[in-house]
């Protein structure tokens, strides 16, 4: 189910088949020695209980891109606070992108983690984004602005965590 406001779905919904087991999907979205792998390589920290602390910090890599592109990152690139934890099968988040001033002033919006297994040694990972009040996130996360240099968003984030769980290498490697 998604719903639309404007340009970009207010719910938005990824689903991406992996061969691997819960525990190493779990471990990639939770452990910073694995985020700092793929998508836009920054390092996940969370404190997996109801109330906890969810923060994403730049990696240096990640800094000298946004300066080679002609922007700034700060140190702290995303914060939330963790709703829910079933490890490994259900992650809950708010979320908060703080790289651009205007998508901060946004309301946080809530990212769900669903891991199950489907047979044969394959799980499927869904993440939906409830962007509701979060217009500019929600286009940047749809991948609607990659021509404009912003990235593919989550289905970007999702295959590059699949092509690495799958190979042990990233886009990027």
């Amino acid at each position: 189910m998604t719903t639309s406001t404007g340009t970009a779905a207010t719910t938005q919904i990824y689903r991406v088949y992996i061969k691997a087991t819960p525990q190493a999907i779990w471990d990639a979205i939770t452990k910073p020695e694995w985020t700092a792998r793929y998508g836009y390589t920054g390092l996940a920290d969370y404190d997996l209980r109801p109330g906890g602390v969810y923060q994403v910090r730049a990696t240096e890599e990640f800094k000298a891109a946004s300066a080679a592109q002609g922007y700034g990152s700060p140190d702290l690139m995303v914060d939330g606070e963790v709703l829910e934890a079933d490890p490994p099968r259900k992650l809950v988040t708010t979320f908060r992108m703080l790289l651009d001033p205007t998508i901060a002033a946004e309301p946080f919006t809530r990212i769900t983690h669903e891991i199950k297994e489907t047979g044969g040694g394959v799980c499927s990972l869904t993440l939906t984004h409830e962007l509701d009040g979060a217009p500019l996130l929600a286009n940047l996360v749809s991948g609607s602005l990659q021509s404009e240099g912003a990235g593919g968003g989550h289905a970007w984030i999702l295959s590059d965590l699949k092509t690495l769980l799958e190979t042990g290498k990233s886009f990027a490697e």
